[in-house]
């Protein structure tokens, strides 16, 4: 649910399974789009009772309130006075299809969506799980250095490499072109702007494969 670029799908795929993402519309911007079946559907209109032959399901609900209201901003502390409603609709969508499936259910959002929703059961760095989340889990490496770079230099650029990609840190990295610069350079509503942020929520693919072979 609410597939985006497939993180959740590769590591599902990479396991053995037959993975269909559902989302309001299809995310490429030069990646290859989604890895497994895709469906463009709105998650508020799907019948749980469809999914009664799945194994588990997985969403990654749109996190940009929650996200908003945990800045430190006058602006943003202002909106907690009221729940995000779209944001919680969205959220609990996820559970009550799985409940009217009757199958397991894994919701990954941001931090801040805690103060709404409750205590998360686990995080993997950044990516913070709800629902029917297994007993052992993986922790987030803090990063891995190849190629000859350091760190000072990797600070410097303002890039992160897949080879120094924090595993558990919604970062982008610099192996797309978008992300020569900064995602603030981007206009709001641009395709670079879309495509940035989709890469930044995308689930790595160690904590994707970890669930899916909790769920075989």
């Amino acid at each position: 649910m609410y597939c985006g670029l497939g993180g959740w799908a590769e590591g599902f795929l990479a396991e053995g399974y037959d993975v269909i993402g559902f989302d309001i519309e299809k995310h490429d911007y030069g990646t290859g789009g989604y890895p497994g079946q895709l469906v463009i559907q709105d998650v508020l209109t799907l019948d749980g009772k469809q999914f009664r032959d799945a194994q588990v399901i997985v969403a990654s609900p749109p996190c940009q309130e929650p996200s908003y209201r945990a800045m430190p901003w006058s602006r943003a502390k202002a909106l907690n006075v009221k729940p995000p409603t779209n944001f919680l609709c969205l959220f609990y969508a996820c559970f009550k299809l799985a409940h009217d499936a009757g199958v397991p259910v894994i919701v990954e959002n941001v931090k801040g969506a805690q103060p709404w929703v409750g205590r998360a059961s686990w995080h993997f760095g950044s990516y913070y799980l709800w629902g029917d989340v297994p007993a052992l889990m993986p922790i987030a490496k803090a990063a891995f250095k190849t190629q000859g770079q350091n760190r000072n230099q990797w600070k410097q650029t303002g890039r992160v490499s897949d080879h120094w990609r924090l595993q558990g840190t919604k970062q982008p990295a610099s192996n797309h072109l978008w992300y020569d610069v900064g995602i603030s350079t981007y206009g709001s509503g641009t395709e670079k702007r879309k495509a940035a942020s989709a890469m930044i929520a995308k689930i790595p693919l160690p904590l994707a494969s970890h669930i899916a072979r909790c769920f075989l």
